[in-house]
């Protein structure tokens, strides 16, 4: 009897995680703090680029990913209102569709925090609030470069896709 008992008990663990959802812990990841450097103006690249970060939360995590992207010169253009294109002569394209900002909208409700340089922002003359896609006045940071190097220092993974 007692060995039935405990057949019973042993398949029922078994059962139990057999069902239990992997989570990015059990896939050998556990937490990571990564930046993404995006400074290209190519719509399809900033499109994959997209793709890889969702793709990154999807295996590790919301919950154990502290996960930037700094945007700076060219690839300012991901913000870019398409309405805003022909005010900006120093961009060539405005990557904000609706695609794209659909894309942009479901990782910020993931966490991701997308920062924009104030060197292009002054030296491009963009307007923050007129000619880029949902970005706030704290998601600018002092220098694209200089806060690539600065999240490096505090431990964050680099990403160039």
């Amino acid at each position: 009897m007692n060995k039935i008992i405990s057949s019973i008990s042993t398949l029922l663990l078994l059962t139990m995680f057999a069902f239990t959802p992997v989570t990015a812990a059990d896939n050998g990841y556990g937490k990571q703090k990564v930046v993404y450097h995006i400074n290209y103006d190519n719509p399809k690249k900033q499109a994959g680029a997209l793709r890889n970060i969702q793709n990154h939360i999807n295996a590790v995590g919301a919950e154990n990913l502290d996960l930037k992207v700094v945007l700076h010169g060219n690839g300012l253009a991901l913000l870019v209102e398409p309405d805003s294109l022909g005010n900006l002569p120093k961009f060539k394209h405005a990557n904000a569709t609706d695609k794209m900002t659909a894309n942009i909208d479901n990782l910020k409700g993931q966490g991701v925090a997308f920062n924009v340089c104030a060197n292009t922002v002054r030296g491009r003359k963009v307007n923050l609030e007129n000619d880029l896609y949902n970005v706030d006045k704290a998601d600018v940071v002092p220098s694209g470069v200089a806060e690539l190097a600065k999240l490096q220092q505090q431990g964050y993974m680099y990403i160039k896709p």
